[in-house]
C-alpha cells in the first residue's frame, strides 16, 4: 500500500552517521518520547519527540533549509539518531510550529513480511 510520502522533502538516499556524529546524539536517546498510538480507517500513527537539544546534533544534511525542520528521514536515519520502534513505520511530517516532533504512519494492521 502506497504511503504517499513527499520523497523530494528526504535525502536522495540515506545517509549514515558517522561515529562521531552518532556519540554526540547518544545522549539524548533515553529522552526521547514515543506518544501512544492512534488511527484513522487506513493508518496507525504516532509521534515522536525528540529531546529540543538534540536538534542542534543531529548532523545539517538531516535538516531542511528552506523548512527549517528536519528533512523526512529513511527508516535507516531515523533509527540511526535513536528512534526504535516496531517494523512498519513511516516518518512522513514533521510539525513545523514544533520542529523537533516528528510524525509517523503505517497501515492499519501492518504484517512485517516473512523472512
Amino acid at each position: 500500500m502506497p504511503m504517499d510520502i513527499d520523497v523530494s522533502r528526504r535525502n536522495k538516499v540515506p545517509r549514515p552517521l558517522s561515529d562521531d556524529e552518532r556519540a554526540r546524539l547518544e545522549e539524548y536517546i533515553d529522552a526521547i518520547h514515543y506518544s501512544a498510538r492512534y488511527s484513522d480507517n487506513e493508518y496507525e500513527y504516532r509521534h515522536v519527540q525528540l529531546p529540543k537539544a538534540m536538534l542542534k546534533a543531529i548532523p545539517k544534511d538531516y535538516h531542511d533549509p528552506n523548512k527549517g525542520t528536519l528533512k523526512l528521514l529513511w527508516e535507516d536515519e531515523w533509527r540511526a539518531i535513536g528512534i526504535t520502534q516496531s517494523l512498519g513505520w513511516e516518518h512522513y511530517e514533521v510539525h513545523e510550529p514544533e520542529p523537533h516532533i516528528l510524525l509517523f504512519k503505517r497501515p492499519l494492521n501492518y504484517q512485517a513480511p516473512q523472512q
